[in-house]
């Protein structure tokens, strides 16, 4: 059976070995792994290129924050890496992001909104908006005028961003949790995968529940079962 290829499984692991091994078992049946902070500082340039050469998508997520001319250069470097998604925080600013664009080359450039550990008192606390939801609304338009390829948010917040956006940002969702994943974890605002494909999601960001898994192929099938559903 051939499935839509949405999910993007997180490599958060400090067991190259096991890494290795486990995108060879799954690499046929996902639309890409994401890289985070766990892998790449553990690994580094060698790592990512020996996951690069195995010709799967590559989600870089380093979330950059900084000021105009470091993003404008660490862009380029990263776009020389040539991830198909790369990560920066809207909260950086007009001219930040103008910069992550700017100089993006073929890497798609995605804004994170509010982390999926955050609730509303933290939002307040830290970003002084009422809740996620105002949050999230103003950071899906400052990242349509600064024509960003995409955003990261909650699946909580897919359909708000589907209405703002319409089809003009991709929506790259984390906080996903099979049924079959029973386990509690520091991901607050969470859901099912048919659920966040039914709201508007285009991508499914998906770790432990694949990674941990005894049988990952088994749990990846039901969840692109679960996802041709809708």
């Amino acid at each position: 059976m051939t499935f839509k290829k949405k999910v993007i499984v997180a490599l958060d692991s400090n067991n190259f070995k096991q890494t290795e091994s486990l995108i060879e078992k799954i690499k046929e049946y996902i639309f890409g792994v994401k890289i985070g902070y766990e892998f790449f500082f553990n690994f580094g340039l060698d790592g990512y290129k020996k996951i690069q050469n195995k010709k799967i998508n590559i989600f870089l997520d380093l979330k950059l924050h900084d000021i105009p001319n470091t993003i404008k250069h660490g862009i380029v470097a990263i776009a020389d890496l040539n991830p198909y998604f790369t990560t920066v925080h809207i909260s950086g600013g007009d001219e930040m992001l103008k910069m992550a664009f700017l100089n993006k080359k073929k890497t798609k450039i995605l804004g994170v909104t509010a982390l999926t550990s955050l609730n509303n008192y933290q939002v307040n606390k830290y970003y002084l908006r009422k809740n996620v939801e105002k949050l999230v609304n103003d950071y899906v338009i400052y990242a349509l005028e600064n024509k960003l390829d995409g955003i990261v948010c909650s699946p909580h917040e897919i359909k708000k961003v589907k209405k703002l956006s319409g089809n003009n940002l991709l929506i790259v969702t984390p906080g996903i949790r099979p049924s079959s994943y029973k386990k509690t974890d520091d991901q607050k605002r969470i859901m099912s995968p048919a659920e966040a494909i039914s709201y508007g999601a285009d991508y499914l960001v998906i770790g432990r529940p694949i990674t941990m898994s005894l049988d990952p192929i088994k749990e990846i099938i039901n969840i692109n079962s679960e996802i041709e559903k809708n």
